[in-house]
């Protein structure tokens, strides 16, 4: 286990949780449009498969490894059972059941089960800095909840369904650094997406295919925004933030994704946001802080001021 990791986020990859921000955050009211006229599994089938074709094209056009390393095809296929089978199905489900901001929000408790799971069986070090971090994020999503807790009572089903996702999600991402698979991410994402993907086909095509049919422009929109954009690049930026930096500082990182969700509702689906949406952000900011920024940076900005 490398113990040199860095305990901030490197600002090399900015770049990369800014475009995973916008794209996961704007894609939760995305997956509810598709899902007025795609079947689930069906939605997730055609995602699944074509960020996998997506990511293998890019990584046969940059002569990136693709050949699994042997003796590693185990550790692969359980990474892929969490990150997308379970993933995938209880969160296209969960949304069924409440609001995109909601099953966001909902979604996004996983770096609780992620940093905590570090912990425990990563040994990552739960310092002072990911606590804060841990702590003020929670107190975000628990703020955006409280509007919402009538819904979320009326819809246990959904609510049961968004927290094993967010469990899985996090079980996964723990596997990956636990058990590493030797390729580069691209080829890594890709084959996640395949492998992960193999029931979800095999139940789109054994329950669904009669109830498929051509599409409207706002539901097609949404669909390729979700092949294209969360499953090709999205999926590939957060592999390449998790094989860059620990555990629990990559699932705190995420934590401004449901409040992006939460917005981006509003603009599409008329989702009214409330005042606690607002004070989340300004928590979720705070939350951010003590985790994106490297050791020592804090401390030395207090002491110039």
């Amino acid at each position: 286990m490398n113990r040199q990791e860095p305990q901030g986020f490197p600002a090399s990859i900015l770049w990369v949780l800014v475009a995973l921000t916008l794209g996961w955050g704007f894609n939760w009211p995305m997956i509810k449009l598709a899902l007025t006229e795609v079947p689930a599994l069906s939605f997730r089938g055609v995602c699944v498969l074509g960020g996998a074709a997506g990511l293998f094209a890019v990584a046969a056009y940059a002569h990136l490894p693709l050949r699994v390393p042997r003796g590693q095809w185990g550790r692969l296929l359980l990474i892929a059972l969490f990150n997308i089978t379970g993933w995938s199905l209880c969160s296209v489900y969960g949304i069924g059941y409440m609001s995109s901001g909601r099953a966001a929000i909902l979604a996004f408790t996983m770096p609780l089960w992620g940093v905590l799971l570090s912990a425990w069986l990563l040994n990552e070090r739960l310092s002072a800095r990911r606590i804060l971090g841990l702590c003020l994020g929670m107190a975000a999503m628990l703020l955006l909840l409280s509007n919402e807790l009538r819904a979320v009572q009326a819809a246990p089903k959904g609510t049961l369904l968004m927290l094993g996702g967010a469990l899985c999600w996090a079980i996964g991402t723990v596997l990956m650094k636990r058990y590493p698979v030797d390729l580069p991410v691209t080829s890594l994402t890709a084959w996640q997406l395949l492998l992960g993907g193999v029931p979800i086909y095999a139940g789109a095509l054994a329950f669904e295919l009669e109830r498929l049919h051509s599409l409207t422009l706002w539901p097609a929109v949404a669909l390729a925004y979700n092949v294209l954009v969360a499953f090709v690049i999205c999926n590939w930026a957060w592999y390449k933030i998790v094989a860059s930096v620990p555990v629990g500082v990559s699932s705190l990182s995420t934590l401004m994704i449901p409040v992006v969700g939460v917005f981006s509702g509003m603009l599409v689906l008329s989702e009214r946001p409330h005042w606690q949406d607002y004070a989340a952000l300004v928590l979720v900011l705070l939350a951010l802080a003590p985790v994106m920024l490297p050791p020592g940076s804090i401390r030395a900005l207090f002491k110039k001021s």
